[in-house]
């Protein structure tokens, strides 16, 4: 049996963006900043303790 209904159309058919990939274009960006207040933290709880 046929259905009448289409199996995909063209102007919908597209994957859906995986999650990685939409990270990947911001890192270099992201990283040195995440490594800036890590270190900056680090330095701060060195001298808190000391």
């Amino acid at each position: 049996m046929s259905t009448q209904e289409p199996s995909h159309s063209h102007g919908d058919a597209h994957e859906p963006q995986d999650s990685l990939e939409a990270i990947v274009p911001v890192l270099p960006l992201v990283l040195p900043v995440v490594g800036g207040v890590l270190i900056f933290l680090l330095a701060f709880i060195a001298i808190y303790m000391a």
